[in-house]
């Protein structure tokens, strides 16, 4: 099992072998995914923009992500973190991006969208690639386990492996 730091060093060696660039789309983890990734000396090489858009309007204002799709399916929804990374993309220059917006708890939950919802999004240039998970745990653990799967994912994407797999 790799801490997050470890991940993140992970992910600066595949992207630097790429001579590439990360940016992230960051709601319910509130920039966590961007503080692991910081934590690495050397990581301005590699590491571009984070954005912390926990509003949708500023979902819309930063990201451009479209308005019309909260009223239609919500902030955790794959339409919204796939366009929050294009966004991220888009604002930044980074080829590679991550996107996140969940339910991280106690409350905020609903039948459909129950405490530990979080969609994840991943980018390489205009490949998208999007996964709903289930975590268990309260908000801190719901919110470690969205960095650390947002972590694994860029890791196999920058590696040429399908991030939603495995």
């Amino acid at each position: 099992m790799f801490t997050l730091t470890e991940l993140a060093a992970q992910l600066g060696h595949a992207l630097q072998q790429k001579s590439a660039q990360v940016t992230t789309a960051e709601s319910c983890t509130g920039g966590g995914i961007a503080e692991a990734i910081t934590r690495v000396a050397g990581s301005s090489a590699w590491f571009e923009a984070g954005f912390v858009t926990y509003s949708n309007r500023q979902k819309t204002s930063q990201l451009r992500v479209p308005e019309h799709l909260f009223s239609e399916v919500g902030a955790v929804s794959r339409e919204v973190v796939e366009a929050m990374t294009r966004g991220a993309q888009a604002a930044s220059g980074a080829r590679y991006a991550v996107a996140v917006s969940g339910v991280a708890g106690p409350g905020g939950g609903s039948p459909e969208k129950p405490v530990g919802t979080v969609w994840l999004a991943w980018a390489c240039d205009d490949e998208r690639y999007s996964r709903r998970f289930l975590f268990d745990g309260d908000r801190q653990a719901v919110r470690e386990q969205s960095v650390k799967a947002a972590l694994v994912g860029l890791i196999r994407l920058a590696t040429g492996e399908n991030p939603i797999e495995g």
